[in-house]
């Protein structure tokens, strides 16, 4: 072989040899720069916070529990009709009056859905149980989509009773639905009481037949949607008469274990002219301090119009996310504020609904985690 053609193949086989040796060390520094992302989320969100800057297309956020503030909200014009064409310029944040930058703005409408229905089965309720049944039914058919949003069966009276946890089965929520009758004076379905609230001297425990409504609501927030799975869209649909006889916690503290939980409640006022009718003034509050709404249906009708009145909201917010200047998590509460900057938007008068504010709560090894 000339001499020229043997070196030209001694160069080809040195070639595959390197090439060969080098992919062992390419595959470690991919593996080394995978193990980098995975132990740091802040590095993935601060990449898809970039990532948003250049494209509007964003599909979802991720949230680093250590420093970013999901809000979520809704707007609205003077006739009532959800405002869908806001950008991140027509607003600012402010959190107790200090602007805030935001990271990410999304207009927030395929987020999957965590829902109790907290429904009033004391006697007061026993003329309208029937109807209200029918438009949880109809709400469930219409805004549930199978793997993907979740609802629950919550029943109260006394005590609240967990008819059915969180499923996306429509068929479950269904015969959870039939089952649910009113308490006369105890409740019949088969649901367990839930938990959640200290016993102890001093701690009275409501009558049979009685109705506790904030404890109802605090448990419900608290130890069922708080413990569903990743970032969801969390809300109570609370159907009742507002006439709480026997609740041991306050309907303050019921309202900060829902903000706790990140929780808005939709409470819709139903009762019977016989009993004491409706307390709207209890029901507006607790709607109102967590950024949700409440409704008082005088005719079935209406009772269908409410439903879908939230099922529109629930698919019509927009999201912003922004790191809080005040790095103390001391565990207070923090006002947030949205104001709308865009002067002709001003003048259109929107109504913005969102809740409040939040618990600065301190920081634990566990709350370091990315969710999406």
């Amino acid at each position: 072989m000339p001499a020229g053609a043997k070196h030209n193949s001694y160069r080809s086989k040195r070639r595959q040899i390197d090439g060969n040796a080098a992919k062992p060390a390419f595959i470690a520094q991919f593996c080394l720069f995978f193990l980098i992302l995975i132990c740091s989320p802040e590095a993935i969100f601060q990449e898809r916070v970039r990532a948003q800057s250049s494209s509007d297309q964003v599909d979802e956020v991720v949230r680093v529990e250590t420093d970013v503030t999901n809000l979520l909200f809704t707007a609205t014009d003077k006739q009532h009709r959800f405002v869908t064409t806001l950008g991140e310029q027509d607003i600012r944040v402010l959190e107790d009056g200090e602007p805030q930058k935001i990271l990410v703005f999304q207009h927030e409408t395929d987020r999957p859905l965590s829902i109790a229905f907290l429904i009033d089965v004391s006697a007061s309720e026993e003329r309208t149980l029937t109807e209200e049944k029918v438009a949880a039914r109809s709400f469930i058919e219409t805004i549930i989509r199978v793997r993907e949003d979740q609802a629950a069966i919550i029943p109260f009276t006394d005590h609240a009773f967990l008819e059915q946890p969180l499923t996306s089965s429509v068929i479950d929520l269904y015969k959870a639905l039939d089952r649910v009758d009113v308490a006369l004076p105890s409740y019949p379905g088969s649901g367990k009481p839930i938990g959640g609230i200290a016993s102890g001297p001093g701690v009275g425990v409501p009558q049979e037949g009685s109705t506790a409504i904030w404890d109802a609501l605090m448990v419900s927030a608290s130890e069922v949607l708080a413990r569903g799975p990743g970032q969801r869209r969390r809300a109570i649909i609370l159907l009742t008469d507002g006439q709480d006889t026997s609740s041991r916690v306050k309907r303050s503290t019921a309202v900060e274990k829902a903000i706790e939980a990140e929780t808005v409640v939709y409470a819709i006022g139903i009762g019977d002219k016989h009993f004491e009718g409706v307390n709207k003034d209890e029901l507006s509050a607790v709607a109102e301090h967590t950024g949700g709404r409440a409704f008082f249906p005088k005719k079935e009708a209406d009772l269908a119009i409410a439903f879908e009145d939230i099922q529109r909201e629930l698919r019509s917010q927009y999201l912003v996310a922004y790191s809080s200047t005040n790095k103390r998590r001391n565990g207070s509460y923090r006002q947030m504020r949205i104001e709308i900057t865009n002067q002709g938007l001003r003048k259109e008068q929107l109504r913005l609904r969102y809740r409040p504010g939040y618990f600065a709560k301190p920081l634990t090894r566990s709350s370091r985690q990315v969710s999406h």
